[in-house]
């Protein structure tokens, strides 16, 4: 698999837009490495980028999704990407306005608020495999866009 992409290869496997990329470098939300003056993404800037195109087009502020992150970070010690890749399958839960994770079963995490309105629920391990395909060449790529509108590629391929 390839180790390391291109903003370029990271537009054309996700939907986002060059300066989308760009502000959320410089909002720390998804920070690549550098080489010289480009940026250069790992496939877990590449996973964390897809997860949170999936989560904006649910609705999502980036803000809110500064704050998913970093509770990630805070709360088990790893990146977005580290958290639901493997063998584990971590949800996220809303309802519209509150994020949940749930890490089993048995274990739902209120990451923002609580809340009374009926959740459903969004497979973030799902979201990385659908980019690890992309990026095998078993797929074709994603679309930062809401769901209506993938669902029209979709039909159309």
């Amino acid at each position: 698999m390839q180790e390391s992409f291109t903003s370029q290869d990271v537009i054309r496997l996700t939907g986002i837009t060059a300066r989308q990329l760009q502000w959320w470098d410089e909002k720390r939300i998804v920070v690549p490495a550098r080489q010289g003056h480009r940026r250069v993404y790992s496939f877990d800037d590449v996973s964390e980028i897809a997860v949170i195109c999936e989560l904006r087009s649910k609705g999502f502020s980036l803000q809110r999704m500064r704050k998913v992150v970093r509770f990630l970070q805070k709360e088990f010690g790893k990146r977005l990407a580290e958290t639901v890749a493997g063998s584990s399958s971590y949800h996220l839960l809303t309802d519209g306005r509150t994020l949940y994770l749930e890490t089993s079963p048995q274990q739902i995490v209120d990451i923002l608020k609580n809340s009374r309105q009926p959740m459903f629920a969004i497979c973030l391990s799902d979201t990385v495999r659908q980019v690890r395909a992309v990026i095998n060449g078993r797929k074709r790529p994603g679309r930062c866009a809401p769901e209506k509108i993938r669902r029209k590629l979709k039909l159309g391929s």
